[in-house]
């Protein structure tokens, strides 16, 4: 048994339909916000698929330091809640229509920095910086 947000997850109460799983967010008490930056900065550098980890991290390089907590909040909830990558980068593309539920001001953000107007050369990750 897992316990996230109050929420217990058997092994039988897993959907039949794969589409159907929702996978349950650990609640993080405590996390500072330099805390929260560090592990987006990580999990935007470790993502399941190149594509997206070449956008995610090179957003992240761009942007995450100047997010408030409440974008902090809008960007984890963005790059850890859709359990799969595929319909993030589909959303992000304009392939697919995101959920309503991540219609949101880091949405546009990242959607605008996957259109690269600037045809910024993105080949691979950017360094990451010590503070």
């Amino acid at each position: 048994m897992i316990s996230y947000q109050n929420k217990c997850w058997f092994s039988t109460q897993i959907p039949k339909n794969p589409t159907d799983i929702q996978i349950p967010q650990p609640v993080r008490k405590n996390e500072t916000t330099e805390q929260q930056k560090a592990r987006l900065l990580y999990q935007s550098r470790k993502r399941g698929m190149l594509e997206n980890g070449l956008l995610f991290s090179t957003f992240a390089d761009k942007h995450l330091e100047k997010l408030n907590a409440e974008l902090l909040n809008q960007y984890d909830k963005l790059i850890n809640e859709p359990s799969n990558d595929w319909d993030i980068y589909y959303w992000l593309t304009g392939k697919e229509e995101p959920p309503a539920q991540f219609k949101n001001e880091v949405f546009e953000m990242l959607k605008t920095h996957t259109q690269n107007k600037s045809h910024e050369q993105r080949f691979r990750q950017p360094d990451i910086r010590f503070s």
